[in-house]
C-alpha cells in the first residue's frame, strides 16, 4: 500500500508493508523507486494519501441505493465536486458546525488518478488510474436539502476523509464495501452493484474536465446512508484496501 506520511517533520511518500514503511524517491505519479530508508509505521503520522486539485463525485451509482431512494436509474453519471480543503487523513477528525443539522455518512470507493487525462476512452482509463483508496463522502444533509443543491452541504472543511493508503489494484468484479458506526454495520454492499463502472466513470469525467495526477473520483455510496452524532466513529472498509477510520466532532 502506498502512503503519504510525516516523519521527523518531513513529508514523504512511501510503501507500507506489514508494520514498516519504505520511503519512495522520485515522483509517485511519475518515476520513483524504493529507497533504503525504512521506518516503523507506528513512528509516523499518516497523511491523506494524495493532494488532489479536485474531488469529482458520482451520485446515485449503486443499484441498491437507487432502489432504496426510489429513484430512476441515471442515464449517465451524475457529477458534483468537493473542494480539496475537504480532504483529511485516516484517524483525523471530521469537524462539523453545530448548526449544520443532520449529518450523514457515505462510505465510498475512491479512484486516484495517476496521469493527466482528457477525453480518454473506457479502454484507455486503466492507463490513467494510479490506484484506489477508501473515502467517506461526509454530508450535511439538512443543508444539502435546504439549499436544493449539493455544493455547500458536501464542502465543509474535513468532509472528505481519504485513506489509509492507495493500492494499485482491486477486484472490480467482486469487492465488498462496508461502513460501520461505533462498530454497528450501517452500509454493506459490493462494487459489482455499480451502475457505471470504474473505467466508464473515469472516461465520462475526462470528457468533461481534465483530470490531473493526484485527483480523486468518489464512485458513489451504497444503500444504508444515515445520520451520525457527535463523537461517533465511522469505519469504511473495502476488500483489498483496508479500513479508513474517522470520528465526528461537532464544534
Amino acid at each position: 500500500m502506498y502512503v503519504r506520511y510525516k516523519h521527523n517533520e518531513k513529508t514523504h511518500y512511501g510503501f507500507m508493508s506489514d508494520e514498516t514503511i519504505t520511503r519512495l524517491e522520485g515522483d509517485i505519479f511519475g518515476q520513483f523507486e524504493l529507497s533504503g530508508d525504512s521506518v516503523p509505521s507506528a513512528s509516523v503520522t499518516l497523511l491523506a494519501p494524495c493532494e488532489p486539485t479536485k474531488i469529482v463525485c458520482v451520485g446515485l451509482n449503486y443499484l441498491d441505493h437507487a432502489r432504496e431512494m426510489n429513484e430512476e436509474l441515471p442515464k449517465a453519471p451524475l457529477l458534483f465536486l468537493k473542494p480539496p480543503t475537504t480532504v483529511i487523513a485516516d484517524r483525523d477528525e471530521i469537524v462539523a458546525p453545530s448548526d449544520a443539522g443532520r449529518l450523514d455518512h457515505e462510505g465510498e470507493l475512491a479512484i486516484v488518478i495517476g496521469k493527466m487525462a482528457k477525453n480518454v476512452s473506457p479502454d484507455e482509463a486503466e492507463d490513467v488510474i494510479f490506484g484506489f483508496t477508501c473515502a467517506n463522502d461526509f454530508t450535511a444533509r439538512a443543508i444539502q436539502l435546504g439549499d436544493k443543491q449539493w455544493t455547500r452541504g458536501k464542502s465543509f472543511d474535513t468532509f472528505c476523509p481519504l485513506g489509509p493508503g492507495i493500492v494499485k489494484e482491486i477486484d472490480q468484479n467482486d469487492a465488498n464495501i462496508q461502513l460501520t458506526v461505533n462498530g454497528e454495520v450501517r452500509q454493506i454492499s459490493n462494487i459489482n452493484m455499480f451502475i457505471f463502472g470504474v473505467n466508464e466513470v473515469v472516461s465520462y469525467i475526462s470528457n468533461c474536465m481534465t483530470l490531473l495526477p493526484g485527483d480523486v473520483i468518489l464512485t458513489g455510496t451504497p444503500h444504508g446512508v444515515g445520520p451520525v452524532n457527535d463523537g461517533d466513529e465511522m469505519e469504511v472498509s473495502i476488500d483489498g484496501i483496508g479500513t479508513l477510520t474517522n470520528r465526528l466532532n461537532i464544534a
